[in-house]
């Protein structure tokens, strides 16, 4: 191998480049995304309040962060009511609910996850204090 061989193997590509399907789990398995659209697909419009008692142990102010996320990314609408008092609303654009498909086969893969707990396990067994994730 010459060095131009080797500095040709060096160039740093985008992740993007090297994995295309990288820019979408960033968009859309980033903490919290995926239980807003998960709810707001599988019940429909929903007021703030009614996300967050929903998602229980997600915070006002995460779930203000995440709303607006999604709806700058085009998943998710936001219908302002100006009525005594003002109401907001929020559902599951068309976009977002071109994402059913990808969520229902993570769901159908769900079923691997007691197989995913065992390796764990046996990991675990074999790397004491190494595999422990917090």
């Amino acid at each position: 191998m010459t060095n131009d061989t080797i500095d040709a193997a060096r160039v740093e590509v985008a992740p993007e480049q090297a994995c295309p399907i990288a820019p979408v789990v960033d968009i859309v398995f980033s903490r919290w995304t995926t239980p807003i659209l998960w709810v707001l697909n599988e019940y429909g419009r929903h007021r703030f309040v009614e996300l967050q008692r929903r998602i229980v142990t997600i915070t006002p102010k995460v779930l203000t962060e995440r709303l607006r996320q999604l709806e700058r990314d085009g998943l998710v609408v936001r219908t302002y009511h100006p009525e005594v008092p003002p109401r907001v609303e929020y559902e599951i654009s068309a976009l977002g609910r071109s994402l059913a498909p990808l969520f229902a086969a993570l769901s159908e893969w769900s079923v691997n996850l007691g197989e995913v707990e065992r390796a764990r396990l046996e990991y675990d067994a074999r790397e004491p204090g190494r595999g422990r994730r917090t």
